[in-house]
């Protein structure tokens, strides 16, 4: 049986679609380094070294954005590129997991 099929991406400039790309990448970098949910230093700290990198590549992808006119952020459609692209069980890893009971 086939997965379901995802739905398409909403139609993005290059520059959007690299500004997405690499938010979810940083997402995912700080889902490794949280410590509410890392399970080993090494791992984190990998990620915490490649965070910096990511986030230059974040302002360049904004920066292009900028340059080439786009000068308002499309939240909605934004939003639902981040939601074909997992965006939401990624974003998930930064966050506090729940409390567990005791």
């Amino acid at each position: 049986m086939l997965p379901p099929e995802l739905p398409p991406l909403p139609a993005l400039t290059r520059a959007e679609a690299e500004f997405v790309d690499v938010y979810l990448e940083v997402v995912d970098l700080l889902g490794r380094i949280n410590p509410a949910r890392a399970t080993h230093t090494y791992g984190a700290l990998r990620a915490a070294q490649a965070l910096a990198g990511r986030a230059a590549a974040l302002r360049d992808a904004l920066t292009l954005m900028h340059l080439h006119g786009e000068s308002e952020v499309h939240a909605g459609t934004l939003a639902r590129a981040l939601r074909v692209l997992d965006g939401e069980r990624r974003a998930n890893r930064v966050t506090l997991p729940p409390l567990s009971p005791n």
